[in-house]
């Protein structure tokens, strides 16, 4: 797909590191794949991980955990 951003290059697979916030949480995630644009660099992370991404997060949330970094594992 051509990026929507700078729109001047097509994106390549790639990986990202994805961050998520609320209030005091914060909740990162590295290696996640994405689809990148080789120009600016902005990243495209499909709707199931998106998904897969907000549950993991929810989950720290309710657990009071403050602060999770991980590496992307495929459910």
């Amino acid at each position: 797909m051509k990026c929507v951003i700078c729109k001047q290059e097509e994106t390549v697979s790639g990986t990202t590191t994805v961050t998520l916030e609320r209030g005091e949480f914060t909740y990162i995630v590295k290696g996640v794949p994405a689809q990148v644009c080789p120009n600016c660099g902005e990243d495209y992370v499909s709707e199931q991980i998106t998904s897969e991404l907000l549950k993991a997060a929810e989950q720290m949330v309710q657990s009071g955990t403050l602060v999770d970094i991980r590496h992307y594992l495929a459910a």
